[in-house]
């Protein structure tokens, strides 16, 4: 039976923050608002939780799971970043992007694609994402909470609750999010390539929803 805080989307009450990040810490599986779509999240090193994220919705280990990051910064610890691919996510971040980027060695392998060793990342632009992240300090794996044949993220905390209140540890409520999912974007080959359009825009990049 999970949990359920409203916690206020501008103005984050520090004291339900630091019990959701309690819960992540103790392998906490969380549904919480993003600016693009709700997200599941769990803490980055947590074997256990993560695979508990992927059985969920219904992912294996070749479907890119998202670093969720405080600032460019933390995120430059986790994906190499040149001049150029800096530049870019200097201008769309934060924001409803995730981008897709050479892992680091500080990435545990079982997170980055198996073959290609790349990682997606994002730093979002929404306050109680940002709150836990600094209460945490360090980035949560999360992915756009999408199940298995729904058409549209899940943007609604009182029906996530009801549909998922058994698997998860914690829902937090912070108002109807987005029903978009992020922009994906992968950055490793040198231009942008669109993987999936979602909320972020793409003129940005120079790229159009039909590239």
């Amino acid at each position: 039976m999970s949990q359920y805080f409203d916690v206020h989307p501008q103005n984050p009450q520090p004291r339900l923050v630091k019990q959701a990040v309690q819960i992540v810490q103790k392998g906490g599986l969380i549904a919480l608002p993003t600016d693009s779509s709700y997200a599941l999240a769990c803490q980055l090193d947590d074997k256990a939780a993560v695979e508990r994220l992927r059985r969920l919705r219904g992912i294996d280990d070749r479907h890119h799971l998202t670093l969720m990051c405080s600032d460019l910064s933390e995120l430059g610890n986790f994906a190499r970043v040149d001049n150029r691919q800096y530049r870019w996510l200097k201008g769309a971040t934060p924001g409803p992007y995730v981008f897709i980027l050479e892992a680091t060695k500080e990435v545990p392998r079982r997170l980055s694609h198996p073959a290609r060793k790349t990682i997606g990342v994002r730093v979002p632009d929404h306050a109680i994402p940002l709150a836990l992240l600094a209460e945490l300090g360090q980035p949560l794996i999360s992915a756009t909470l999408q199940m298995p044949g729904d058409e549209a993220p899940m943007n609604d905390p009182a029906e996530i609750r009801a549909r998922l209140e058994k698997q998860l540890d914690l829902v937090i409520c912070g108002g109807p999010a987005p029903a978009q999912p992020t922009t994906v974007i992968d950055l490793t080959s040198g231009e942008p390539e669109l993987v999936r359009a979602g909320r972020g825009d793409l003129q940005h990049f120079g790229l159009t929803a039909s590239a």
